[in-house]
């Protein structure tokens, strides 16, 4: 039992190392010792100066939600009126997963329903000299299988809270912006409508697809910061988690492209009908040789192949089993006349073969095939035919397509087969500064404790043993020395156990453990009282050799403790503490 205890010591001390190892940590700078302490964390909702904003909303506020948020009561057009209604449920909500508190979002419970809000920016945002930000979270809490989570700057078309109750997916946009997903088709969409200068049509132009794969977003059920940044130069960039996911020029990287090419083909020129296409010709002047033979057949028996010895002309190769019976419930006159199933001769596989036998076959030296003429260079090609171009009567040159529409509010309008989408922090401006302090009080914040609960103890371990090599000396040698004292314990001298010469002999002692009570004699009281009955039992070792020495005890002392002792007095094995 010593020696379990100084395993058990050992232990404690190495885990209590480990932890001491976990949990503090020495800044090698400064050499400032550092305790790391599990807390809470503390949350305030974001906070940015409303002159610098377009709008701010960090959704934990319920009341002032309802009072600036507006449900669409519109009906979706171009589809069946039982499911044409925006009746998709909007609330405020803890996240599942809660990370900060008191933390909220605005949820979109329900699923396989058209659902749209949206809210009036605090003044329009137009599209002059500065950059349009727009940045805010989405986090797909059961994952994403189809469905949206993008957001609509609406065009400044809107103007009311009443406009906005007519929300619908027709309404005026100027850019859509935001991850979407059905199957396997995962996008990042960056849609701008685009005015045409000639004829004031609108068309829409989409972003080419992301760098970035985008996998994890839809699956992983953590909040992502979704950051879009346009600028006055015609560029962007598209930001996830504060990395980027696509950058570009809304000159060049958007189909269709803003500007129409300066010249088309013309729609009414046609190919001349002696134009030819023909790259190379037949040769008209080869002629097949006269020793051609295009009936050669290209295998031919080989002439020199020898019938092997012991071959078996009169031997078929398969014949009726011999062991198979025909069915009893065969009718002739339904399934006509039984015939054995065909096995493999037995006498064929001992043999060369079976059978008539024939040469094999060889290629033929002879054989050329169909003769065909060679090709030869087209002396009249021409080339591909292509209709002329023409001057485009469609052409412009927009060289300032960042000037859209202006924004008069934001808005979901969505449809998605995961419920439980959850929004937050949502803000436009045009300074880059105050997008990025908004994500740090909130965003940054919610990484930086998932990143903490997800760091397990062993990985804090490795992360401080990294940045501290000598750790990795103190678990070699900790190592080494537990090793050696389990060693020692196991394989060192041994000290005797009293109770081991007890066990040889069988001799009794006053607290012999191994005394069974099967040896003990019994008394009970039989007939009068006070006469005892001796209980016969069978003999120990210690009974053959004879009576053991009389006990050096006071004869007035109790054998027993008497109390709840029953009809008679048995004597009481003592407790060895």
């Amino acid at each position: 039992m010593a020696a379990y205890r100084h395993v058990l010591v050992s232990m404690a001390l190495v885990l209590l190392v480990s932890s001491y190892i976990t949990v503090k940590g020495e800044d090698s700078e400064d050499g400032v010792t550092v305790e790391t302490v599990e807390e809470e964390e503390e949350y305030e909702s974001p906070q940015a100066d409303p002159k610098r904003v377009y709008l701010s909303e960090h959704f934990d506020d319920e009341a002032a939600f309802k009072k600036k948020w507006i449900k669409s009561e519109a009906k979706k057009q171009g589809v069946d009126e039982n499911i044409a209604k925006y009746d998709g449920k909007w609330e405020i909500q803890a996240p599942a997963r809660r990370i900060l508190k008191n933390d909220l979002g605005l949820v979109l419970t329900t699923e396989a329903k058209h659902a749209a809000i949206s809210a009036l920016l605090d003044r329009p945002f137009e599209f002059k000299d500065k950059p349009l930000i727009v940045q805010y979270e989405v986090t797909m809490q059961e994952g994403q299988n189809c469905g949206g989570a993008y957001i609509k700057l609406l065009s400044a078309g809107v103007k009311t809270k009443a406009d906005l109750r007519q929300f619908h997916d027709q309404t005026p946009y100027s850019i859509m912006f935001g991850p979407d997903k059905c199957g396997n088709d995962n996008k990042l969409h960056f849609i701008f409508r685009h005015k045409n200068p000639k004829t004031g049509a609108i068309e829409e132009k989409h972003a080419k697809k992301p760098t970035t794969r985008l996998d994890d977003i839809y699956k992983d059920k953590e909040p992502h910061l979704y950051t879009l940044v346009v600028r006055p130069d015609n560029t962007f960039t598209i930001l996830i988690d504060n990395k980027e996911a696509n950058a570009g020029s809304l000159l060049e990287d958007f189909t269709p492209p803003v500007n129409p090419p300066q010249e088309i083909e013309d729609p009414d020129d046609k190919k001349p009908s002696d134009w030819d296409e023909r790259e190379k010709i037949v040769d008209p002047t080869a002629t097949k040789p006269e020793d051609w033979d295009e009936d050669a057949p290209a295998q031919i028996f080989d002439q020199n192949a020898v019938k092997p010895d012991g071959w078996l002309d009169d031997e078929p190769e398969m014949i009726p089993d011999p062991e198979a019976k025909k069915p009893e419930d065969w009718d002739e006159e339904m399934d006509g006349e039984w015939e054995a199933p065909l096995v493999d001769n037995p006498l064929c596989s001992a043999a060369p073969g079976c059978g008539e036998w024939k040469p094999p076959t060889i290629p033929n030296p002879n054989y050329k095939g169909v003769w065909r003429a060679p090709l030869i260079p087209n002396p009249n090609y021409k080339g591909k035919w292509t209709p002329r171009l023409i001057p485009n009567p469609q052409y412009f040159n927009d060289e300032h397509p960042f000037r859209m529409t202006p924004i008069a509010a934001v808005g979901f309008e969505l449809w998605s087969m995961s419920p439980q989408l959850l929004f937050d922090n949502l803000i436009v401006t045009d300074e880059p500064a105050v997008a990025a302090h908004w994500a740090q009080q909130s965003y940054a914040l919610k990484r930086a404790k998932i990143d903490s609960d997800a760091e397990s103890a062993g990985e804090r371990l490795l992360k401080y043993a990294g940045e501290n090599p000598w750790v990795y000396a103190v678990v070699i040698i900790v190592s080494f020395v537990v090793v050696g004292f389990v060693a020692y314990m196991c394989c060192g001298p041994k000290t005797v156990d009293p109770d081991a010469e007890v066990k040889k002999t069988d001799a009794l002692v006053e607290d012999d453990p191994h005394q069974s009570e099967g040896e003990e004699q019994e008394k009970e009281a039989d007939g009068d009282e006070g006469e005892e009955v001796e209980v016969p039992t069978k003999p120990s070792k210690a009974d053959l050799e004879g009576p053991a020495p009389p006990l050096d005890v006071d004869s007035t002392t109790p054998l027993v403790d008497t109390e709840g002792a029953g009809d008679g007095q048995r004597k009481r094995k003592p407790r060895k503490e």
